[in-house]
């Protein structure tokens, strides 16, 4: 805390006649130095631009694994029978699903940037997450910012769905067996949020999150489609659980049809 006092003749030289100063700044009178207010950013305008359906163009693709993955052991459910029983052979952790060709599935494919100038709204319809056999069906889900998200338990054991969320509001919620499926929804753009139950700990799922509709989640072919995509120049991303990120820029003409792949390898 520091005082001043009006000193006469320096008072031209003076910014003020007295002063009190609270806090950690200290200004020149107390043989300190000015420390300068950091100004606010102005707050960003909200995106109103919204796309021509008659100029807009596609990407379509695939996602493949080179290489050989490492085998995983199959899942012991025996602490569960009732899950158990539901599948007729082992069953193999989903973090690498590929076909006989190298197909990745459960990978998502998504514009990374070059679009938040346009206005879009969420689905009316909610996602679907699925507790079947004591594993998350589907093991990736993806929605949009303000979309809802159902998770329903078909099992006759009991969960919790526990969302492990950093940008969004964290939950952990018992699932029972017929209850009213868990609603949840994500209004902040997040990726790869776990989806985990401590009752079963094997039972693992990502949901994703975006502020647009260009996104899609393989299927068991590796295959993906975003469609009504407005012409310009974007960042293509594609990620996968084990293998983790890559990009790619695509410039899309009007109404044009792009193929883009990516190519994973296996370590």
């Amino acid at each position: 805390m520091n005082f001043c006092v009006d000193l006469g003749p320096l008072k031209p030289f003076l910014f003020l006649s007295s002063c009190l100063v609270v806090g950690t700044a200290l200004v020149g009178c107390g043989g300190g130095v000015d420390v300068p207010v950091a100004k606010l950013a102005p707050d960003k305008p909200a995106p109103t631009k919204t796309v021509d359906p008659a100029t807009a163009g596609s990407v379509t693709g695939r996602v493949t694994l080179t290489g050989k993955p490492e085998p995983m052991r199959p899942i012991d459910m025996n602490s569960e029978p009732s899950c158990a029983s539901a599948h007729p052979s082992p069953v193999i952790p989903p973090a690498v699903v590929i076909d006989a060709s190298g197909h990745l599935a459960n990978a998502v494919v998504y514009i990374k940037s070059g679009v938040s100038d346009y206005l879009f709204h969420p689905p009316a319809a909610p996602a679907q997450l699925t507790q079947k056999g004591c594993m998350y069906e589907p093991h990736v889900t993806a929605v949009m910012a303000g979309q809802n998200l159902e998770v329903e338990n078909e099992d006759r054991a009991t969960h919790n769905v526990f969302f492990m969320a950093q940008q969004n509001r964290s939950s952990n919620r018992s699932s029972q067996p017929g209850s009213q499926p868990i609603l949840e929804t994500l209004t902040v753009p997040e990726l790869a949020i776990p989806v985990k139950c401590n009752v079963h700990p094997w039972m693992k799922g990502y949901v994703f999150v975006f502020d647009n509709p260009y996104f899609a989640v393989t299927q068991r072919d590796g295959t993906f489609s975003l469609n009504g995509i407005p012409p310009g120049t974007y960042t293509l991303a594609a990620w996968q659980e084990t293998y983790g990120t890559s990009e790619q820029a695509v410039t899309i003409s009007p109404s044009q049809a792009v193929k883009v792949d990516f190519v994973f390898k296996a370590q």
